[in-house]
C-alpha cells in the first residue's frame, strides 16, 4: 500500500492536509483487504466507500474554490477529473460488493492507489506550482500578506 510521503506535497498546506486524509482512507481500505477472505466485510466496505465519496466531494469542492480564487488555467479539466472520480464511486454496486467482497476491495484499493499517484503526483502538483507562482506574484506586488 502507498504511504504518505513529503514527495506527495503540492505545497498548498490545506490541500496537503486533505490529501493526507485521503491516504488514511486508502490505508483503511488496505487493512480491510488484509482481513481473512471468509470474514464478512460488506458493512465496512460500504462505509469506507461512502466515507471516501463524502470526503472527496468535500476535498474537491475546497480544491475547486482555490482554483477559482487563483484563476487556475486548468480548472475545467481538473473539475472533469474530479467528476469522473465521483462517478466511479457512485457506480459501486452493493450486490457486486456483497457477492465478491475481496475483488471489490482489490478494485477499490487499486483505484484509490492509482488515483493518488496519478492525480496528486501529476495533476495536483501542477496546481501547486500555479498556486506558488500566483502567491509569489501577489507577494511581490504587495497583495497577499
Amino acid at each position: 500500500m502507498i504511504k504518505w510521503q513529503d514527495s506527495f506535497k503540492v505545497k498548498v498546506d490545506i490541500i496537503d492536509e486533505q490529501h493526507q486524509r485521503l491516504f488514511e482512507i486508502a490505508e483503511a481500505a488496505h487493512e480491510l483487504l488484509m482481513l481473512p477472505s471468509y470474514t464478512d466485510r460488506f458493512d465496512e466496505i460500504m462505509q469506507l466507500a461512502e466515507e471516501l465519496k463524502d470526503y472527496t466531494k468535500f476535498h474537491f469542492a475546497e480544491e475547486e474554490k482555490l482554483m477559482m480564487k487563483i484563476k487556475y488555467n486548468k480548472l475545467f479539466s481538473h473539475k472533469v477529473m474530479h467528476q469522473d472520480f465521483i462517478e466511479k464511486m457512485d457506480s459501486i454496486d452493493i450486490y457486486t460488493v456483497d457477492e465478491n467482497q475481496t475483488q471489490c476491495l482489490l478494485d477499490l484499493v487499486g483505484f484509490i492507489t492509482e488515483w493518488i499517484t496519478e492525480h496528486i503526483l501529476k495533476t495536483d502538483k501542477v496546481l501547486g506550482q500555479w498556486y506558488t507562482q500566483v502567491y509569489n506574484d501577489d507577494i511581490d506586488k504587495g497583495g497577499i500578506a
